[in-house]
């Protein structure tokens, strides 16, 4: 079993939003699928760390759940600010159910393990401390990701893997509480989405604060997973 990592699929099966237009996502969904089926095996486990699908609510984003569904390995999947389709976890893990998506799980205040590793994250958020509300949000998703952290330091794992949709350092803008939560915990491997076409160019992968950060947007992966560990 092996685990792999790709961010913003961005798919868009249902609602005609392609990403297409913006350079370099030509025939995507396409080199998604082939690229995958190429990488992944049955029993590998693939994290996608937010903006898996345009559509605004779950019914919407049926045939791209089936999408990933039929695609080889097991699938983690936390929220992305672009996965309006995302209601509450409890919902989705019922619908989820409903529909016989067996093979997608939700990331959202727990943990999972593969083989010795635990896997653990949150959306994250972009800090504004001049908005109330922005700060609501951003200190919400620290609870989340503690939580998930927890859950994961329950299980006795030889290493947490943290990811992320925000990226917790981008350029020269660190998110300090984020990068205190991570250090706390011990955590030497980040993996994070989000970022996209000239912006990748500020983009931190590399060590800093004792962590490895790892941006894993599908267009920076040329759209194939990245093999995280095994």
């Amino acid at each position: 079993m092996a685990l792999y990592a790709i961010s913003d699929l961005h798919l868009s099966t249902f609602t005609d939003k392609p990403m297409d237009i913006f350079k370099g996502w030509s025939d995507y969904i396409y080199k998604i699928q082939t690229n995958w089926e190429m990488t992944i095996e049955e029993d590998d486990l693939v994290v996608v760390p937010g903006d898996f699908s345009w559509a605004r609510n779950m019914e919407d984003a049926l045939l791209d759940f089936k999408f990933l569904d039929e695609m080889k390995g097991r699938k983690i999947l936390l929220k992305g600010n672009h996965d309006y389709w995302y209601s509450t976890v409890s919902k989705v893990n019922s619908w989820l159910k409903e529909n016989s998506l067996e093979s997608i799980s939700i990331l959202n205040n727990n943990s999972f393990m593969v083989n010795d590793i635990a896997i653990a994250g949150t959306r994250g958020w972009i800090l504004d401390r001049e908005s109330n509300e922005n700060m609501k949000i951003y200190s919400r998703e620290q609870q989340r990701l503690e939580r998930s952290l927890e859950d994961a330091l329950s299980n006795n794992p030889r290493e947490t893997i943290v990811f992320m949709h925000f990226p917790p350092i981008y350029a020269n803008y660190i998110q300090e509480e984020f990068i205190q939560l991570l250090n706390k915990y011990s955590i030497k491997r980040c993996y994070y989405g989000h970022v996209h076409g000239n912006s990748i160019n500020y983009a931190v992968n590399g060590i800093r604060y004792g962590i490895n950060f790892k941006l894993i947007s599908s267009d920076y992966l040329e759209f194939s997973p990245l093999f995280v560990e095994k």
